[in-house]
């Protein structure tokens, strides 16, 4: 006769091993980091230097662009410059006299004045060598310029139909720099040494990026410059200002308006195209150093990936005790690549608060707004995150395989 051995009923199933939540695995990935900070800081550091070149990169450029957008919107992306080209026989062109009075006649034509070319040298008093020119040049100046170049005064006045007459000159902000002269007292006005006779400096221009040669040049007055420094009445630069609809139309026909016998030796440009051309080459510079801050991005991977494989091999006692208690390999792999993937998070982290820093200061000191693009912001914490979830994907692994025997023994 056979005895069947019934379980007792109260008999309880093996447990099976405890699935653990998000919480506990962040848990366990923070305590491997708060075991070992030093290297853990680190490790984190070549991430955040990665995280911060990009943000960087990507910020100052973007807060340069504002600046010039800005800058442009000011000072209107509607200005034309025309400028005498070569003659058939490669001389120097002519303006003709009555190029400002024939720009100004055409319709969508809201502005037109101009300056001349003197063959002066200009000086700050008369004991400096007549070759010391600082780089200055002599321009005569219709009294309208200013306001087609929608310029501002930094110090004094602009000269008018009064002025223009007598020996005044009003400076362009780099020449004001080179001639020492910061502001102006109408009770003392200073003086500039021009061909052998003293003018009295009325003025002081702020920057115009749009007229470079404004900003370093000496303007006197049309009529005066005739008198007393032989100009010969031909202006040498004419500034359009059209309507923002009808700047390409004006363009077309400016050079055969302004000289009708001779279009062909007359050059028209439009500014803001030059600065936004100099503004691509910059972007080319960025796009290098972009590159050159994923390079250290991919270090600060490999530095994060080294940390993970010598703390596999450090904690194997860990690891198999884990193992024998019931964790699974699952929980073991889950265990390490959190770790890793806080590593490199808080590395990101840290990375974009140095970004802000390098970008805002940079800015503040070219006198820039401070753009920072949200995408990159977030793109550099998760980027981070990805690169240390890769790095930690073979240490991860190679955790959880280890045997418990093996890993205690």
């Amino acid at each position: 006769m056979s005895v069947v051995l019934d379980r007792p009923s109260d008999a309880e199933p093996l447990p099976s091993p405890r699935r653990l939540r998000s919480k506990d695995m962040l848990r366990l990935g923070l305590h491997g980091m708060r075991t070992r900070p030093l290297r853990a800081v680190l490790s984190a550091l070549g991430i955040a230097i990665g995280v911060a070149a990009m943000i960087a990169v990507i910020s100052i450029p973007a807060s340069s662009n504002k600046a010039l957008a800005d800058q442009i919107a000011a000072l209107g992306p509607n200005l034309l410059v025309t400028k005498p080209g070569q003659t058939l026989f490669a001389e120097p062109a002519k303006l003709p006299e009555t190029s400002v009075g024939m720009a100004g006649r055409i319709g969508p034509v809201t502005g037109a004045s101009a300056t001349g070319s003197v063959k002066s040298t200009v000086r700050r008093n008369d004991q400096i060598d007549a070759g010391e020119t600082s780089g200055l040049a002599v321009l005569t100046t219709k009294p309208d310029l200013l306001g087609v170049l929608n310029g501002t005064l930094h110090s004094g006045k602009f000269i008018d139909a009064a002025s223009a007459k007598f020996p005044a000159v009003v400076l362009g902000s780099v020449a004001a720099t080179r001639l020492g002269i910061d502001h102006i007292d109408p009770a003392h006005p200073p003086q500039v040494w021009i061909e052998g006779q003293w003018f009295t400096v009325i003025g002081i221009l702020n920057a115009m990026p749009l007229a470079p040669e404004v900003e370093r040049a000496v303007l006197v007055g049309w009529d005066v410059a005739k008198e007393k420094l032989g100009f010969d009445g031909h202006p040498t630069t004419l500034y359009v200002r059209a309507q923002d609809a009808k700047v390409q139309d004006v363009r077309d026909i400016l050079a055969a308006t302004v000289n009708p016998h001779h279009p062909e030796e007359v050059q028209v440009s439009l500014p803001s195209e030059a600065l936004a051309a100099q503004k691509l080459v910059d972007e080319s510079y960025s796009a290098l150093f972009l590159a050159l801050g994923g390079v250290a991005l991919l270090v600060g991977g490999v530095g994060v990936a080294n940390t993970m494989v010598i703390s596999v091999l450090e904690r194997r006692r860990e690891i198999g005790l884990r193992r024998a208690l019931g964790a699974t390999r699952r929980q073991i792999r889950g265990q390490f690549l959190a770790e890793s993937v806080l590593l490199s998070g808080l590395g990101g982290i840290v990375g974009v608060v140095i970004g802000i820093a390098v970008t805002a200061g940079y800015s503040l000191s070219q006198n820039w707004p401070a753009v920072l693009p949200p995408l990159a912001l977030v793109g550099g914490v998760g980027i981070s995150a990805l690169v240390g979830a890769i790095a930690g994907a073979y240490p991860a692994m190679r955790a959880a395989r280890l045997p418990p025997t093996s890993a205690l023994a």
